[in-house]
């Protein structure tokens, strides 16, 4: 299950092996090619880097493609969601929606449609395997801290355990991270108060979620207010040259004219009189959470059925236990700062709940800049909704909520796009859209693109020659790692570990993870 509190700490463990798999787009035996790591630990800004450098996630496992060497390039693509657009093809599924939901109208001729699943990429090649290792690391236990100037003996310890909310504003994502600089990680230990002496004076005091949320209701309520009173204020102005105010019957017209949003057209198949009642619920991925343990079974089978049937999977295949390790683990350690979401930041089930029964599930991670898509099932019987598309469009509106009250978050992570690939190509179609360039990790848009691909399917999409990773990998003493319990940068563990025969697999991480990512999160050395 993801982590809930704890400290915010990542703990990775790399592997280098990189031999071609099965690919399950071109169905090449041995053509898929990808670097991974197992992530015991993982905070959400972590995360959210890596997956601007290509990473993706698959339960625990995190995995990036080797861009030019594998069959099927996996671009990273994006969607702004500030500025989406509706196309003609997801207006139809909307109002189809509507049609079903109000007069129980069912479309003739539906069926799977080639994009009824927007986030398959983590289903063919990925699914997570059981970790190998014999590592056996608790996240939440007291590191020891050595830094490059100071190196603390090995039989010091840190007796006291850091609280959840000990790093204070360093643990609100996109600001500096605790493990950013180890002599920045050896103040923020010492500092640490000691049981029973009370919070720590040079930090704001923790306030209750619930009063949080109190207040924001509050400012909503406000603001709302003064909305009404501006319009009515103007409607009863009289037009003049100081004052060139439309008339309302004009203000009504211009409104009348234009296209409905996305909010807007989600909302109109959701009335109580409908015949089906449609229920999407935000459930965190926890086995503390009362939603998430009552709905499990009923979810678990729905996977089952899905799996089974529109991918062929056995029985063994789609077990519970399969279940739990590809969508019910989660390395991301959930977040809940002052200035975040109303839900927080984590891994959640978005049910979407018809007449009391679930009938489809979207895995999401909720990220300081972004809701990233993990993956979706849903029931067969009712394919002929397009639930796929239908689920990347409440999706999409949920980002477009979080980000009024989570300014950071504006895009919609749709996982890997595959140009060669119509059931993953298709998501260009969602506008605008960005792909992530593989060499420079900067964001082009989908349209400068698309004929550079229809040349090659692996490509710089950069269009700037000589444009560098700025992240790219330059201090390998820098790499922290995590050895006997220990942090610390990989110069000193080179000293203390004469015999480590691995400077060449820590230069692979680092070059792929990026520098500052190298530098804040933990890598295992044994």
């Amino acid at each position: 299950m993801a982590a809930r509190g704890g400290g915010a700490v990542s703990i990775v463990e790399y592997f280098t092996e990189d031999e071609g798999g099965k690919c399950g787009y071109c169905k090449g035996t041995s053509s898929n090619y990808s670097n991974g790591m197992w992530a015991h630990g993982m905070t959400v800004q972590d995360y959210q880097d890596l997956i601007d450098r290509g990473w993706r996630r698959s339960g625990m496992y995190v995995y990036k493609p080797t861009m030019n060497r594998t069959c099927c390039p996996q671009y990273t693509i994006r969607c702004h969601v500030l500025d989406f657009k509706l196309a003609k093809s997801s207006k139809k599924v909307l109002k189809k929606m509507t049609r079903f939901l109000s007069k129980g109208e069912v479309a003739k001729g539906g069926g799977v449609e080639p994009m009824d699943s927007h986030s398959e990429d983590t289903g063919f090649g990925h699914l997570p395997v059981a970790c190998t290792s014999e590592v056996n690391i608790d996240i939440e236990k007291p590191l020891k801290i050595v830094s490059l100037e100071e190196e603390i003996p090995e039989s010091s310890k840190i007796q006291e355990k850091p609280q959840p909310d000990g790093a204070g504003e360093k643990g609100v994502p996109g600001q500096k991270h605790p493990f950013a600089e180890a002599n920045d990680i050896t103040e923020s230990f010492k500092s640490i108060p000691k049981p029973g002496r009370g919070a720590d004076p040079n930090k704001p005091p923790c306030r209750k979620a619930k009063d949080v949320r109190r207040e924001r209701k509050l400012e909503k309520l406000l603001q709302k207010q003064q909305q009404i009173e501006v319009v009515d204020v103007s409607l009863h102005q009289e037009p003049s040259c100081a004052n060139p105010c439309t008339l309302p019957l004009q203000h009504q017209a211009t409104q009348a004219n234009q296209p409905k949003l996305l909010e807007e057209l989600i909302s109109e198949s959701l009335s109580p009189d409908a015949v089906h009642q449609l229920e999407v619920k935000l459930v965190p991925v926890s086995s503390d959470d009362p939603d998430f343990t009552e709905s499990f079974n009923q979810s678990a089978a729905l996977y089952a059925k899905y799996q089974m049937a529109v991918h062929q999977d056995s029985p063994d295949e789609c077990s519970e236990s399969e279940y739990t390790r590809f969508l019910c683990q989660s390395p991301l350690q959930a977040e809940n700062p002052p200035d975040g979401p109303d839900s927080g930041y984590g891994s959640f089930h978005h049910q979407y709940w018809l007449d009391g029964k679930i009938v489809a599930v979207g895995v999401i991670d909720i990220l300081p800049q972004c809701v990233s898509s993990v993956y979706l099932y849903y029931d067969p019987d009712y394919a002929f909704l397009s639930l796929g598309v239908y689920s990347a469009l409440r999706e999409i509106a949920f980002t477009t909520q979080l980000q009024k009250t989570a300014p950071n978050i504006r895009y919609y992570y749709m996982g890997f796009y595959i140009h060669s690939c119509p059931k993953m190509s298709y998501k260009g179609q969602y506008h605008p859209s960005d792909l992530l360039c593989p060499e420079t990790y900067v964001w082009v848009p989908i349209e400068k693109c698309r004929t550079k691909l229809d040349q090659s399917k692996y490509n710089r999409l950069n269009e700037d020659p000589n444009a560098e990773d700025e992240q790219s990998f330059r201090d390998l003493g820098k790499v922290l790692v995590l050895y006997r319990s220990t942090a610390m940068p990989y110069s000193i563990y080179q000293r203390r570990q004469k015999r480590a025969n691995d400077e060449a697999a820590v230069r692979q991480y680092a070059s792929l993870v990026g520098q500052t990512c190298a530098e804040r999160i933990l890598l295992y050395r044994s």
